[in-house]
């Protein structure tokens, strides 16, 4: 059966040796959060590299600029007026106005997708249970283990105690 193991921290720096403790010994079934968003906390759990959400944001730009070059151009087709000195009918200066505003449109809606779709929002408060504590969005740091064995929430109990967790739930003591 599996299990969950929550600490909860005072301290920034102690949240931070847990993690990297956690990562050391293979850990990766984890979920931390905070009253506040800190970088080191970022830096910890994807060990410097970029957001994943700027691949939702080239994929939105590039398919609104699509979209509204596409929008532009048809409809100017559809319509045709008599345009004198055999000026073409789809003319790309005239339509750089909507296709930028588009690519920043659909860009920025896909960037907020990616964002709620990474930060797993909205949650459910029974996804997580352990997270349901009015701490953890006033003044305290927390770090959810998941997927645990007795062995492994044992051991994970005694990592989140020895790096300065002030509580220690789940695991053997549920």
């Amino acid at each position: 059966m599996s299990t969950a193991v929550k600490g909860v921290y005072a301290h920034l720096d102690c949240l931070v040796d847990s993690i990297d403790a956690l990562k050391r010994a293979g850990h990766k079934d984890f979920t931390v959060t905070a009253p506040l968003p800190r970088h080191e906390i970022e830096e910890m759990m994807y060990g410097g590299e970029p957001s994943p959400v700027r691949w939702f944001t080239l994929a939105g730009a590039l398919f609104g600029g699509t979209a509204g070059f596409t929008l532009c151009s048809l409809t100017h087709v559809n319509w045709p007026m008599i345009i004198p000195a055999g000026k073409p009918l789809v003319s790309i200066p005239a339509f750089i106005v909507i296709t930028f505003e588009a690519t920043v449109l659909f860009g920025c809606l896909f960037t907020l997708i990616g964002m709620l779709w990474h930060c797993r929002l909205p949650m459910k408060p029974d996804e997580i249970p352990e997270l349901v504590d009015p701490r953890l969005s006033d003044d305290a740091f927390a770090i959810v283990v998941g997927g645990l064995d007795g062995e492994g929430a044992a051991a994970v109990r005694a990592t989140l105690t020895e790096n300065g967790a002030i509580e220690v739930s789940g695991g053997s003591d549920a």
